[in-house]
């Protein structure tokens, strides 16, 4: 089968507290080790990943460089997400080469630094929501919004950050490339991030927009172009659940699109964790209903390629 694996925030950052490059490099490697198991059994590969708690790393670094001494270059944030995806496909690109090379497969791997096609019109740039990088008093802020053109909102009474749109992703601009290498038996690491969100302008040229695409669904848009048999979003739960965290609470192992907007609006899925992912799913599967979509751990894949876990999302 032809695959696109959405990764999750434990894919790269297994400590909380520990953010370091040191420390997602050795996460990476154990990740590495479930992709591969997908390979091993014979699958086609694309891998896509989140990059949230990173950039924000990123931009705050930047940030704090700047405020330090106002010489040093304030980067824009979608040169900060290519920032992310460079060194987050390093990482992933170094470990898993060497879990390839570890089980004597000999297959290639490469990261693409991706852009992702945004509508100016989105309703998302109306009103930002998405806090990023470092916290500032209110009078920084305001100086902020004032020179730069920032949106800052005050964050639950540690001081005033910027929030950027989160856009619905259209298009990715490296398609062609992706589909090629990915047809030509390459492994591929694309659409970090979502994709760094670009505008399409009038004359053809591509204009960075200071946005964060879900992971999800820059995911599910890959699978769409690259014509994927399966969408997979491997996470940090073995299955889909509905009443979380109460008495009640039930593993799901097979959920219909009916049964996914039932759930939906009865709010059994958080909106910053399950839900996203649960919407990337039931798009891929809506526009593709002789396909399925899967949500599982990232540490069982031998069982999720067996069939004996995460939930399995169908048309019908």
């Amino acid at each position: 089968m032809k695959i696109v694996l959405a990764l999750g925030g434990n894919a790269l950052q297994s400590d909380p507290k520990d953010a370091s490059a040191e420390a997602q490099l050795k996460t990476c490697k154990e990740t590495a080790k479930s992709v591969v198991d997908f390979i091993e059994a014979g699958h086609t590969v694309a891998i896509v990943h989140g990059n949230g708690p990173q950039v924000g790393q990123i931009m705050a670094t930047v940030e704090a460089a700047h405020q330090a001494n106002p010489k040093n270059v304030l980067f824009p944030f979608d040169v900060c997400g290519a920032f992310s995806q460079g060194y987050i496909g390093y990482h992933l690109q170094n470990a898993i080469g060497e879990e390839l090379r570890a089980r004597k497969i000999n297959r290639t791997v490469g990261a693409i630094i991706t852009q992702t096609i945004v509508d100016r019109n989105d309703p998302g740039f109306k009103n930002p929501t998405k806090p990023i990088g470092s916290f500032y008093s209110k009078e920084d802020a305001e100086k902020l919004a004032s020179e730069k053109g920032y949106v800052m909102k005050e964050d639950a009474g540690r001081g005033y950050r910027r929030v950027v749109a989160s856009p619905t992703p259209i298009d990715i601009v490296e398609k062609e490339m992706i589909k090629h290498l990915v047809d030509n038996g390459i492994i591929t690491v694309s659409t970090g991030g979502g994709g760094i969100p670009v505008f399409l302008e009038k004359d053809g040229s591509l204009v960075g927009a200071p946005a964060v695409i879900d992971k999800d669904l820059g995911a599910e848009r890959l699978a769409e172009i690259l014509d994927a048999d399966c969408f997979i979003v491997l996470t940090a739960v073995d299955r889909v659940c509905i009443n979380f965290n109460k008495p009640n609470q039930k593993q799901l192992a097979e959920m219909t699109l009916a049964d996914v907007d039932k759930y939906i609006e009865e709010g059994q899925f958080a909106p910053g964790s399950m839900l996203p992912k649960v919407l990337a799913c039931k798009k891929f599967v809506t526009n593709n209903p002789d396909k399925h979509a899967i949500i599982a751990s990232l540490e069982n894949a031998k069982k999720v390629l067996a069939g004996e876990t995460g939930t399995k999302i169908v048309a019908k």
